[in-house]
């Protein structure tokens, strides 16, 4: 058991949850903006999501609570679940953004454009 900055105490299965419940959460609210084209895409994404959410949340959680200035008033938890959400939502963006972009490319040059 950890005594967090904010004083509460997070065992590592409650951290752990917690980066779970924001990695699915920023997963799934990225579908929101940046639909997938079918199945394997939306699974994939997901699963890229939850293992970035689940590998950077904390980090990405502490760098976010420095960064906005609350870091004291958060507890481990709550932090956790911020970065895991954050991580997850930028990998979401970044794997569809470059997969459409990379597809676009490679569309081009398929249909006899410049190489």
């Amino acid at each position: 058991m950890d005594t967090t900055v904010a004083g509460d105490v997070a065992s590592p299965l409650a951290l752990l949850g917690a980066k779970c419940v924001g990695a699915i959460g920023g997963s799934v609210i990225s579908i929101a903006y940046l639909l997938p084209e079918g199945r394997r895409e939306a699974a994939t994404r997901f699963l890229i999501g939850l293992a970035t959410g689940l590998v950077f949340g904390g980090p990405a959680g502490l760098l976010l609570a420095d960064h906005l200035g609350f870091g004291q008033a958060l507890g481990a938890t709550e932090t956790a679940v911020m970065g895991s959400a954050a991580a997850s939502l930028s990998a979401w963006w970044a794997l569809g953004a470059l997969g459409r972009f990379a597809d676009g490319l490679f569309r081009q040059r398929r249909r006899g454009g410049q190489p």
